[in-house]
Protein backbone atom coordinates (compact mmCIF):
# COMPACT_ATOMS: atom_id res chain seq x y z
CA UNK A 1 0.00 0.00 0.00
CA UNK A 2 1.01 3.64 -0.57
CA UNK A 3 0.86 6.27 1.65
CA UNK A 4 -2.94 8.54 1.26
CA UNK A 5 -3.23 10.36 -2.41
CA UNK A 6 -5.81 12.82 -0.49
CA UNK A 7 -4.29 16.39 -0.50
CA UNK A 8 -1.89 16.93 2.46
CA UNK A 9 -3.16 19.56 4.74
CA UNK A 10 -2.56 20.80 7.95
CA UNK A 11 -4.87 21.01 11.79
CA UNK A 12 -6.61 24.39 12.19
CA UNK A 13 -6.07 24.22 15.51
CA UNK A 14 -3.73 26.34 14.77
CA UNK A 15 -5.78 29.53 14.55
CA UNK A 16 -8.26 30.59 16.85
CA UNK A 17 -11.79 29.47 16.38
CA UNK A 18 -14.35 30.68 18.63
CA UNK A 19 -17.32 30.86 16.37
CA UNK A 20 -18.73 29.55 13.09
CA UNK A 21 -17.90 33.47 11.64
CA UNK A 22 -14.28 32.52 13.00
CA UNK A 23 -13.85 28.67 11.20
CA UNK A 24 -14.84 30.63 7.85
CA UNK A 25 -12.96 33.86 8.57
CA UNK A 26 -9.42 31.32 9.22
CA UNK A 27 -10.34 29.57 5.44
CA UNK A 28 -10.15 33.23 4.05
CA UNK A 29 -7.04 34.27 6.07
CA UNK A 30 -5.09 30.93 6.22
CA UNK A 31 -6.43 28.10 4.74
CA UNK A 32 -6.57 29.86 1.12
CA UNK A 33 -3.53 31.67 1.24
CA UNK A 34 -1.60 28.52 2.22
CA UNK A 35 -3.10 26.65 -0.90
CA UNK A 36 -2.28 29.39 -3.04
CA UNK A 37 1.37 29.42 -1.66
CA UNK A 38 1.98 26.00 -2.31
CA UNK A 39 -0.23 25.76 -5.83
CA UNK A 40 -2.00 22.87 -5.31
CA UNK A 41 -5.01 21.57 -3.36
CA UNK A 42 -4.91 21.43 0.15
CA UNK A 43 -7.08 19.26 2.69
CA UNK A 44 -8.44 21.68 5.54
CA UNK A 45 -8.23 19.44 8.80
CA UNK A 46 -10.71 21.79 10.57
CA UNK A 47 -10.99 22.11 14.42
CA UNK A 48 -14.88 22.93 15.67
CA UNK A 49 -15.24 23.49 19.05
CA UNK A 50 -17.81 22.37 20.57
CA UNK A 51 -19.40 25.59 21.01
CA UNK A 52 -18.67 25.78 17.15
CA UNK A 53 -20.18 22.41 16.15
CA UNK A 54 -22.87 23.82 18.34
CA UNK A 55 -23.46 26.88 16.17
CA UNK A 56 -23.29 25.19 12.75
CA UNK A 57 -25.84 22.18 13.43
CA UNK A 58 -27.89 25.08 15.18
CA UNK A 59 -27.75 27.31 12.10
CA UNK A 60 -30.58 27.38 9.38
CA UNK A 61 -28.36 25.06 6.61
CA UNK A 62 -24.92 25.15 8.71
CA UNK A 63 -23.46 21.86 7.15
CA UNK A 64 -24.52 23.05 4.04
CA UNK A 65 -23.30 26.24 4.51
CA UNK A 66 -19.67 25.31 5.29
CA UNK A 67 -19.46 22.73 2.75
CA UNK A 68 -20.19 25.50 0.13
CA UNK A 69 -17.88 28.04 1.68
CA UNK A 70 -15.00 24.40 1.43
CA UNK A 71 -16.35 24.19 -2.07
CA UNK A 72 -16.02 27.88 -2.67
CA UNK A 73 -12.44 27.90 -1.49
CA UNK A 74 -11.25 24.65 -3.78
CA UNK A 75 -10.63 23.14 -0.22
CA UNK A 76 -11.43 19.67 0.61
CA UNK A 77 -12.06 18.36 4.31
CA UNK A 78 -11.58 14.72 5.09
CA UNK A 79 -10.67 14.90 8.76
CA UNK A 80 -11.20 16.80 11.65
CA UNK A 81 -9.19 17.47 15.31
CA UNK A 82 -11.45 16.87 17.75
CA UNK A 83 -9.56 16.46 21.01
CA UNK A 84 -9.63 20.10 22.09
CA UNK A 85 -13.60 20.54 23.57
CA UNK A 86 -13.25 24.12 24.31
CA UNK A 87 -11.30 27.37 23.82
CA UNK A 88 -7.74 26.23 22.75
CA UNK A 89 -6.54 29.84 22.59
CA UNK A 90 -7.31 30.73 25.52
CA UNK A 91 -4.49 32.14 27.88
CA UNK A 92 -4.34 28.51 30.04
CA UNK A 93 -5.36 25.51 28.38
CA UNK A 94 -2.74 23.17 29.86
CA UNK A 95 -4.65 20.03 31.29
CA UNK A 96 -8.15 21.33 30.55
CA UNK A 97 -7.69 20.18 27.22
CA UNK A 98 -8.18 16.70 28.51
CA UNK A 99 -12.21 17.86 29.81
CA UNK A 100 -14.01 16.11 29.32
CA UNK A 101 -12.69 12.58 29.11
CA UNK A 102 -14.04 9.59 27.56
CA UNK A 103 -16.23 8.62 30.41
CA UNK A 104 -18.43 11.58 30.16
CA UNK A 105 -21.85 11.52 27.59
CA UNK A 106 -20.29 15.34 26.75
CA UNK A 107 -17.35 13.73 25.24
CA UNK A 108 -19.01 11.47 23.55
CA UNK A 109 -22.02 13.62 22.35
CA UNK A 110 -19.74 16.03 21.09
CA UNK A 111 -17.48 13.68 18.98
CA UNK A 112 -21.18 12.16 17.50
CA UNK A 113 -21.70 15.85 16.70
CA UNK A 114 -18.21 16.30 14.77
CA UNK A 115 -19.58 13.64 13.03
CA UNK A 116 -22.84 14.81 11.83
CA UNK A 117 -21.08 17.59 9.99
CA UNK A 118 -18.08 15.97 8.51
CA UNK A 119 -20.49 13.54 6.69
CA UNK A 120 -21.78 16.28 5.26
CA UNK A 121 -18.51 17.25 3.71
CA UNK A 122 -17.63 14.37 2.64
CA UNK A 123 -18.42 13.33 -1.09
CA UNK A 124 -19.97 9.90 -1.46
CA UNK A 125 -18.96 6.83 -0.53
CA UNK A 126 -16.32 9.06 0.80
CA UNK A 127 -14.22 8.38 4.19
CA UNK A 128 -13.12 10.82 7.14
CA UNK A 129 -11.60 10.79 10.33
CA UNK A 130 -11.64 12.39 13.76
CA UNK A 131 -9.01 12.55 16.65
CA UNK A 132 -9.67 12.61 20.10
CA UNK A 133 -8.21 13.02 23.12
CA UNK A 134 -6.42 9.27 24.63
CA UNK A 135 -8.91 8.94 27.10
CA UNK A 136 -8.05 11.18 30.15
CA UNK A 137 -5.08 12.78 31.87
CA UNK A 138 -3.41 10.51 33.96
CA UNK A 139 -2.33 13.91 36.49
CA UNK A 140 -5.85 14.02 37.54
CA UNK A 141 -7.02 13.06 41.13
CA UNK A 142 -9.32 10.90 39.70
CA UNK A 143 -8.42 9.24 36.21
CA UNK A 144 -11.63 8.02 34.10
CA UNK A 145 -12.19 4.50 34.16
CA UNK A 146 -11.07 2.17 31.37
CA UNK A 147 -14.33 0.10 31.17
CA UNK A 148 -16.53 3.15 31.29
CA UNK A 149 -14.40 5.03 28.57
CA UNK A 150 -15.44 1.74 26.17
CA UNK A 151 -18.53 1.98 26.55
CA UNK A 152 -18.64 5.37 25.44
CA UNK A 153 -16.73 4.61 22.59
CA UNK A 154 -18.56 1.17 22.05
CA UNK A 155 -21.63 3.38 21.59
CA UNK A 156 -19.39 6.27 19.36
CA UNK A 157 -19.14 3.13 17.06
CA UNK A 158 -22.77 1.81 16.96
CA UNK A 159 -23.41 5.96 16.02
CA UNK A 160 -20.98 6.02 13.18
CA UNK A 161 -22.17 2.49 11.99
CA UNK A 162 -25.43 4.08 11.42
CA UNK A 163 -24.22 7.41 10.17
CA UNK A 164 -22.27 4.95 7.36
CA UNK A 165 -25.55 2.52 6.75
CA UNK A 166 -27.42 5.93 6.18
CA UNK A 167 -25.45 8.24 4.00
CA UNK A 168 -22.99 5.49 2.39
CA UNK A 169 -19.95 8.07 4.35
CA UNK A 170 -17.32 5.94 6.73
CA UNK A 171 -16.00 7.78 9.67
CA UNK A 172 -13.49 6.53 12.17
CA UNK A 173 -12.54 8.10 15.51
CA UNK A 174 -8.70 8.18 16.13
CA UNK A 175 -7.29 7.65 19.58
CA UNK A 176 -4.38 10.02 19.95
CA UNK A 177 -1.60 8.93 22.65
CA UNK A 178 -0.10 11.63 24.42
CA UNK A 179 2.88 11.97 27.23
CA UNK A 180 1.24 11.60 30.71
CA UNK A 181 -2.24 10.63 29.53
CA UNK A 182 -3.99 7.51 30.23
CA UNK A 183 -2.86 6.01 26.95
CA UNK A 184 0.78 7.04 26.37
CA UNK A 185 2.79 4.55 25.02
CA UNK A 186 1.66 2.01 22.37
CA UNK A 187 1.63 -0.71 24.67
CA UNK A 188 -0.81 0.85 26.73
CA UNK A 189 -2.71 1.84 23.42
CA UNK A 190 -2.76 -1.66 22.95
CA UNK A 191 -3.81 -2.89 26.36
CA UNK A 192 -6.84 -0.26 25.95
CA UNK A 193 -8.05 -1.67 22.52
CA UNK A 194 -8.24 -5.25 24.11
CA UNK A 195 -10.35 -3.83 26.95
CA UNK A 196 -12.28 -2.10 24.44
CA UNK A 197 -13.30 -5.08 22.37
CA UNK A 198 -14.23 -6.91 24.94
CA UNK A 199 -16.83 -4.62 26.25
CA UNK A 200 -17.91 -3.96 22.39
CA UNK A 201 -17.96 -7.79 22.17
CA UNK A 202 -20.12 -8.19 25.30
CA UNK A 203 -22.48 -5.79 23.55
CA UNK A 204 -22.74 -7.64 19.99
CA UNK A 205 -20.64 -4.83 18.39
CA UNK A 206 -17.32 -5.67 18.09
CA UNK A 207 -17.19 -5.27 13.97
CA UNK A 208 -18.44 -1.83 14.57
CA UNK A 209 -15.91 -0.63 16.90
CA UNK A 210 -13.34 -2.36 15.02
CA UNK A 211 -14.12 -0.56 11.71
CA UNK A 212 -14.71 2.81 13.65
CA UNK A 213 -12.42 3.16 16.54
CA UNK A 214 -8.75 3.27 16.15
CA UNK A 215 -5.58 5.46 16.78
CA UNK A 216 -3.91 8.76 15.71
CA UNK A 217 -0.01 8.33 15.47
CA UNK A 218 0.95 11.82 16.01
CA UNK A 219 4.83 11.15 15.46
CA UNK A 220 5.93 14.28 18.00
CA UNK A 221 4.23 12.27 20.99
CA UNK A 222 5.64 8.77 20.64
CA UNK A 223 8.84 10.52 19.78
CA UNK A 224 8.67 11.82 23.15
CA UNK A 225 8.14 8.59 24.72
CA UNK A 226 11.37 7.29 22.64
CA UNK A 227 9.79 5.00 20.71
CA UNK A 228 10.71 3.73 17.49
CA UNK A 229 8.05 4.93 14.79
CA UNK A 230 8.54 1.51 12.80
CA UNK A 231 8.39 -0.76 16.18
CA UNK A 232 4.97 1.74 16.87
CA UNK A 233 3.10 0.76 13.58
CA UNK A 234 4.18 -2.53 13.51
CA UNK A 235 3.16 -3.40 16.91
CA UNK A 236 -0.28 -1.34 16.23
CA UNK A 237 -0.40 -3.52 13.09
CA UNK A 238 -0.18 -6.55 14.49
CA UNK A 239 -2.40 -6.02 17.53
CA UNK A 240 -5.14 -5.21 14.96
CA UNK A 241 -5.42 -1.85 16.27
CA UNK A 242 -5.89 0.35 13.18
CA UNK A 243 -4.05 3.65 12.49
CA UNK A 244 -7.06 5.82 11.19
CA UNK A 245 -4.98 9.14 10.88
CA UNK A 246 -1.09 10.42 11.36
CA UNK A 247 -0.34 13.87 12.67
CA UNK A 248 2.96 14.76 11.02
CA UNK A 249 4.50 16.45 14.42
CA UNK A 250 8.23 17.33 15.68
CA UNK A 251 9.47 17.74 19.44
CA UNK A 252 12.07 19.89 21.19
CA UNK A 253 15.22 17.86 22.00
CA UNK A 254 18.26 18.26 24.13
CA UNK A 255 21.13 16.37 23.91
CA UNK A 256 23.95 16.02 26.73
CA UNK A 257 21.52 17.89 28.64
CA UNK A 258 24.56 18.08 31.61
CA UNK A 259 27.14 20.11 29.33
CA UNK A 260 24.87 21.78 26.54
CA UNK A 261 24.94 24.55 28.58
CA UNK A 262 23.69 27.02 25.71
CA UNK A 263 20.74 24.37 25.21
CA UNK A 264 19.44 24.18 28.83
CA UNK A 265 19.38 28.31 28.46
CA UNK A 266 17.09 28.39 25.05
CA UNK A 267 15.08 25.65 26.68
CA UNK A 268 13.70 28.34 29.17
CA UNK A 269 12.37 30.74 26.15
CA UNK A 270 9.97 27.48 25.51
CA UNK A 271 8.44 28.09 29.12
CA UNK A 272 4.38 29.82 28.31
CA UNK A 273 1.56 29.83 30.52
CA UNK A 274 -0.74 27.94 27.68
CA UNK A 275 -0.25 24.50 26.64
CA UNK A 276 1.55 22.01 29.03
CA UNK A 277 4.81 20.55 27.79
CA UNK A 278 6.09 17.10 29.48
CA UNK A 279 9.49 16.30 29.21
CA UNK A 280 10.88 12.80 28.93
CA UNK A 281 14.88 12.04 29.39
CA UNK A 282 16.60 9.06 28.05
CA UNK A 283 18.85 7.86 30.84
CA UNK A 284 22.05 6.51 29.91
CA UNK A 285 20.64 2.94 31.06
CA UNK A 286 17.82 2.66 28.96
CA UNK A 287 15.16 3.81 31.27
CA UNK A 288 13.18 6.78 30.22
CA UNK A 289 11.80 9.53 33.25
CA UNK A 290 9.67 12.20 33.01
CA UNK A 291 8.10 15.39 34.11
CA UNK A 292 4.80 16.45 33.47
CA UNK A 293 5.16 20.25 32.36
CA UNK A 294 8.21 22.29 30.86
CA UNK A 295 8.36 25.14 34.25
CA UNK A 296 11.25 27.33 35.38
CA UNK A 297 10.83 24.95 38.68
CA UNK A 298 11.83 22.14 36.57
CA UNK A 299 14.94 23.78 34.80
CA UNK A 300 15.98 25.31 37.99
CA UNK A 301 15.99 22.00 39.60
CA UNK A 302 15.19 18.65 37.22
CA UNK A 303 16.96 16.08 39.41
CA UNK A 304 19.97 14.12 38.61
CA UNK A 305 17.94 11.52 36.87
CA UNK A 306 17.56 14.31 34.13
CA UNK A 307 20.86 15.66 34.92
CA UNK A 308 22.75 12.76 34.12
CA UNK A 309 20.34 12.15 31.06
CA UNK A 310 22.12 11.23 27.51
CA UNK A 311 19.08 13.25 26.11
CA UNK A 312 15.47 15.18 26.91
CA UNK A 313 12.86 15.53 24.33
CA UNK A 314 10.09 18.58 25.22
CA UNK A 315 6.44 17.87 24.06
CA UNK A 316 6.65 20.87 22.08
CA UNK A 317 5.40 21.24 18.75
CA UNK A 318 8.16 22.93 16.67
CA UNK A 319 8.20 23.44 12.54
CA UNK A 320 8.30 20.27 10.91
CA UNK A 321 11.06 21.34 8.48
CA UNK A 322 13.89 22.58 11.25
CA UNK A 323 16.32 19.92 12.11
CA UNK A 324 17.52 22.28 14.83
CA UNK A 325 16.43 25.48 16.87
CA UNK A 326 19.64 27.23 17.82
CA UNK A 327 21.28 24.86 20.53
CA UNK A 328 18.29 22.29 20.46
CA UNK A 329 17.28 19.85 17.84
CA UNK A 330 14.04 18.31 16.93
CA UNK A 331 12.97 14.63 16.38
CA UNK A 332 12.42 15.63 12.66
CA UNK A 333 14.77 12.83 11.76
CA UNK A 334 11.07 10.61 12.97
CA UNK A 335 9.27 11.79 10.51
CA UNK A 336 10.74 9.85 7.30
CA UNK A 337 10.94 6.63 9.22
CA UNK A 338 7.00 6.83 10.52
CA UNK A 339 5.50 7.43 7.63
CA UNK A 340 7.73 4.85 6.02
CA UNK A 341 6.06 2.61 8.13
CA UNK A 342 2.90 3.65 7.80
CA UNK A 343 2.95 3.26 4.20
CA UNK A 344 3.79 -0.22 4.76
CA UNK A 345 0.21 -0.62 6.29
CA UNK A 346 -2.71 -2.51 4.11
CA UNK A 347 -4.84 0.66 4.21
CA UNK A 348 -3.74 4.22 3.81
CA UNK A 349 -4.71 6.84 6.99
CA UNK A 350 -5.46 10.07 6.84
CA UNK A 351 -2.28 12.93 7.19
CA UNK A 352 -2.23 15.74 8.49
CA UNK A 353 0.88 18.50 9.41
CA UNK A 354 -0.18 19.45 13.05
CA UNK A 355 2.28 22.55 14.71
CA UNK A 356 -0.37 24.44 16.81
CA UNK A 357 1.98 26.38 18.83
CA UNK A 358 2.98 28.95 16.35
CA UNK A 359 1.26 31.66 18.68
CA UNK A 360 3.66 31.04 21.77
CA UNK A 361 6.63 29.73 19.61
CA UNK A 362 9.67 31.82 21.01
CA UNK A 363 11.56 34.26 18.20
CA UNK A 364 8.05 33.84 15.70
CA UNK A 365 6.27 37.10 16.74
CA UNK A 366 5.10 38.39 13.68
CA UNK A 367 6.21 35.62 11.71
CA UNK A 368 4.12 35.28 8.58
CA UNK A 369 1.89 32.14 9.57
CA UNK A 370 0.80 31.29 5.76
CA UNK A 371 4.65 31.21 4.82
CA UNK A 372 5.39 29.19 7.74
CA UNK A 373 2.65 26.31 6.96
CA UNK A 374 3.55 26.58 4.02
CA UNK A 375 6.63 25.35 3.83
CA UNK A 376 5.55 22.58 7.18
CA UNK A 377 3.88 21.31 3.81
CA UNK A 378 6.34 21.42 1.35
CA UNK A 379 8.76 19.69 3.24
CA UNK A 380 6.34 17.31 4.96
CA UNK A 381 5.07 15.94 1.39
CA UNK A 382 9.02 16.09 0.12
CA UNK A 383 9.15 12.93 2.74
CA UNK A 384 5.85 11.66 1.08
CA UNK A 385 7.49 11.59 -2.81
CA UNK A 386 10.73 10.34 -1.79
CA UNK A 387 8.91 7.38 0.05
CA UNK A 388 6.86 6.78 -3.50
Amino acid sequence: MALSRLPLGYCANVHPARTFADLLSGLDRFTVPVMRRIGRPLGAGLWLARPVVDEVLAAPHGTARLADELKRCGLTAHTFNAFPYGDFHAARVKENVYLPDWTSVERLAYTERCATVLAALLPEGGEGSISTLPIGFKGFNSQPGFLQAAERLTDCALTLARLAAENGRVIRVAIEPEPFCLLETTEETIEFFHVLWGVAAARGAEEAVREHIGVCYDVCHQAVEFEDPAACVAALDRAGVRVNKVQVSCAVELTDPAENRAGREALRQFVEPRYLHQVFARLRDGRTVGAVDLTPEFLNDPGPEFKSAEVWRIHFHVPVDAERLGPLGTTRSALAPALAAVAALSYAPHIEVETYTWSVMPGQGGADLVTALANEIEATQKIMNDLG
